[in-house]
């Protein structure tokens, strides 16, 4: 029997890469998505992504998608408390894994273990070890579709926010950047997948920033059409 997965969602290509991933591995069905978002702004924290765009995407999927709302600001207690819920009812559906697309930051891992450990879920990694050089243009090279929609501008300019990650973008990132962005450098949004039913059409919105973090607001094409 199939063990059941439940995928940790961010909306970009390190998470839909480990999805691919894991879903070619008979040892494993994914069941669904989850995703925490911040209940202040309706949007991933580190993201910035839409919740309609999270929705999109699960849809495209055909997958369920779990939406866990993390109050803002919130105490450690409090998300700890939320996250403990959620494992708690999800095990009882018979969910054993949780599954995310950690490449190679030791700490994160280290993290998610030690929060998961005795929970009766089990952390898997499916993309993790993976050198970044290679797993980057292995994505491209597979029809992953992917723009750029966060930067952290203390460490890359912000012409590459709003940008495709594609061969091009790739060899135009400066030495000291990641080109997985592993770092926290930058952060995506996958509009089309090899697993994907059908692409997401988006368009691109208005830049803002918070702190160093400089964003690009990404919508449903329909939207600003409608």
């Amino acid at each position: 029997m199939k063990k059941k997965v439940l995928m940790s969602w961010s909306s970009g290509k390190d998470s839909a890469w480990a999805l691919y991933t894991l879903q070619q591995n008979p040892d494993f069905e994914v069941v669904g998505l989850f995703c925490t978002i911040n209940k202040e702004f309706d949007r991933i924290s580190m993201h910035g992504v839409r919740i309609e765009l999270l929705q999109k995407q699960a849809e495209s999927l055909d997958l369920p998608l779990e939406i866990i709302e993390i109050p803002y600001p919130c105490r450690n207690i409090e998300y700890e408390k939320i996250m403990g819920d959620f494992v708690e009812r999800v095990k009882g559906n018979g969910v054993e894994y949780f599954a995310f697309g950690d490449l190679f930051l030791e700490d994160v891992r280290n993290y998610r273990e030690e929060k998961l450990k005795g929970s009766g879920i089990q952390p898997i990694f499916p993309i993790w070890g993976i050198p970044t050089e290679k797993i980057s243009r292995k994505m491209v090279r597979n029809g992953l579709k992917t723009i750029t929609i966060c930067v952290d501008s203390k460490r890359i300019p912000d012409k590459f926010l709003g940008k495709i990650f594609d061969d091009n973008f790739l060899d135009s990132l400066p030495e000291t950047i990641d080109p997985c962005g592993e770092n926290g450098e930058f952060h995506t949004f996958v509009y089309d997948a090899p697993m994907f039913k059908k692409p997401i059409e988006i368009t691109i919105g208005e830049r803002f920033a918070r702190e160093n973090f400089v964003y690009v607001d990404i919508l449903l094409a329909t939207a600003t059409n409608g």
